[in-house]
This record gives structure tokens, sequence and C-alpha cells, in this order.
């Protein structure tokens, strides 16, 4: 459980049953050290998340490691939730895949301009590969620059974080200014 569990990965079956055989268990033991376990059946994915202590509940040492995000790894995630939507809202089935040159446009939007074309490709492609470090992205095996979109996005940016970012580059593309401390991290609903 150091990582993400789904359910459709063969090398975590044995895994996720356990969860679902043992799940009251398995919380009563993550309870217990301040951490919940989060199983969403529907989407087919389970992690831990730090459980925020109750009003007078003692405060235990944080035992899930927080991450900070950059600028790019924060749109990027933004911009994937918000292709993910659009991707639901359109009745398809099965899962979100987008090629490296899609996302790489995704990103161009709301990059600087740049006569460097290479440099642009080159930060897209740093961001597309911390974004799968991550989780939230992952190559298809034989399919080269074919990146399918993990549904535990859901779990880290949820509707809320995604209205509140789109406002923000709403805000920005009508020429208000956004300070880069305000668009610098999208905080996610839950860790890893």
């Amino acid at each position: 459980m150091r990582e993400v569990v789904y359910r459709d990965v063969p090398s975590q079956e044995a895994v996720w049953e356990a969860l679902a055989r043992h799940r009251a268990a398995i919380a009563d033991h993550f309870t217990a050290i301040g951490v919940d376990v989060v199983i969403d059946e529907a989407e087919g994915y389970a992690y831990l998340r730090t459980r925020e202590p109750e009003e007078g509940e003692e405060t235990l040492p944080r035992l899930v490691r927080r991450r900070s995000l950059t600028y790019n790894v924060s749109l990027l995630l933004v911009l994937l939730r918000r292709r993910m939507v659009e991707f639901e809202a359109s009745g398809e089935a099965g899962r979100l895949v987008l090629t490296r040159e899609q996302i790489v446009e995704l990103l161009r939007v709301f990059q600087a301009s740049s006569t460097n074309e290479a440099r642009v490709v080159e930060q897209a492609d740093r961001t597309i590969a911390q974004v799968a470090e991550l989780g939230f992205l992952r190559e298809l095996r034989g399919q080269r620059g074919a990146w399918e979109v993990r549904r535990i996005l859901k779990a880290y940016v949820d509707a809320q974080t995604l209205a509140d970012f789109a406002s923000r580059l709403a805000a920005y593309a009508g020429g208000e200014p956004t300070t880069t401390e305000e668009a610098q991290t999208v905080e996610p609903e839950s860790e890893r």
C-alpha cells in the first residue's frame, strides 16, 4: 500500500482481493496509526491518506509523504482531469489514452510563447515524465508515446480544485494579473 493499488493491474490482483476480503480489519489497523484506507470500487483503485485529527484528538506524526508540485505538473494534472471530464461526458467507454503530441498540445496553450520549439517539447516531456512518476499517467506497452490517464487522478484533483483552477486561468486569460504564488500548485484533495 505504499502506492496506489489498482484492481485491473495483474500484478496487484492478490492485493486487491485481500483488501476486499479484509477491508474492515485493514481499515482498523491503519486508523490506529492515523491513516485512512480509501477504496473506490467503482473506479477500481485504493490508496492511503493521512487522517485529519478530530477536535481534541492527538495529532499523530505524518506517515504519508506530501509532495510539492511545480506549476507545470499542477497545470498538466488539471488539464488531464479536465480532459477526463470531457471524455466521460462524451459517453465513451474504456480508458482515456492520449498521445504525447496531444499532451504537448494541451500544455502549449498555457506555456509562454517561444521560438524554440524543441525547448517547449523538452519541457513538456519532462512534465509528462514527472506526472508519470507520480502515477497519474502510464505509458502503454508496445505503443511508445501513448499514455493512459489513470483514474486515481479523480481523487487528487477534485471538482472544486478543477473549478478554482479554471477560474484562475480565465482571470489570467482575461488580462487580470495572477500571481505566481496563486498559480504555483494544485492542492490535492488527498495525498499519496
